[in-house]
């Protein structure tokens, strides 16, 4: 089965670039090089994958990527960005971008990311296939479904990106266990770059955030300093 990746780009020589990488992974490559028109076309079906600049003209990336996640169905997000603040990449993330690359990007890391994002959304039909109601993680509070990829707080439904359920659910299978950044990239993303474990930090900022009562002494989520994290034993 061919994928259809939609590319939008307003740099002709990124947005060429990217595309004829996409076409040699296999997939079929749309570039769209304004915001507007990209936003329409994705809306029109079809797309497996959005590779989306943050800078656009007509309408910007995370506007893009808030009307692609208000949206039925789930397709991932690969933002490619110019600002490599803090402040951009939890904006991108939070909004619901799956992943991002900060410019300039190695075509090979380029691959790599959107192979991982290809074999996650393989993987998340999983659960629903092979999990039973006694997959389902409880932790004083903390319900996981993974049957239905449902994480509630305090009887709460909470709502958690594919990503960061991902990484709830990996951390929760093996409470008391050590993650590096390392390992979870490699476990969670599906790549290692070296320079990229502040992806893993930003993502636990966030799940911390909509998960513990207190962010900043956090229950479930454990720091393991000079090491990395573990779920609560």
């Amino acid at each position: 089965m061919t994928r259809t990746v939609l590319i939008i780009e307003d740099n002709p020589g990124i947005g060429q670039l990217v595309k004829m990488h996409v076409e040699d992974i296999g997939c079929e490559a749309i570039l769209v090089p304004r915001g507007d028109d990209g936003l329409k076309r994705y809306q029109e079906g079809g797309i497996d994958l959005v590779v989306l600049d943050l800078m656009l003209p007509g309408l910007d990336g995370l506007s893009i990527c808030r009307e692609i996640r208000a949206g039925t169905g789930y397709v991932p997000v690969l933002m490619l960005t110019a600002k490599s603040t803090e402040l951009d990449r939890v904006l991108g993330l939070e909004i619901g971008a799956d992943d991002y690359l900060t410019k300039p990007f190695s075509v090979a890391e380029l691959a790599a990311r959107i192979k991982a994002l290809f074999r996650r959304v393989d993987a998340m039909s999983a659960p629903a296939d092979d999990a039973s109601p006694g997959d389902r993680i409880d932790v004083e509070g903390l319900t996981i479904d993974p049957e239905r990829r449902r994480v509630t707080v305090a009887g709460n439904e909470v709502d958690l990106t594919a990503r960061e359920f991902d990484l709830l659910y990996h951390f929760a299978r093996q409470p008391g266990r050590v993650f590096s950044r390392s390992q979870l990239l490699d476990s969670v993303w599906g790549y290692n770059h070296e320079g990229y474990e502040h992806t893993v930090n930003t993502h636990i900022n966030r799940l911390r955030g909509k998960i513990e009562r207190d962010p900043s002494d956090p229950y479930y989520i454990q720091t393991v300093w000079g090491v990395g994290y573990r779920f609560r034993d």
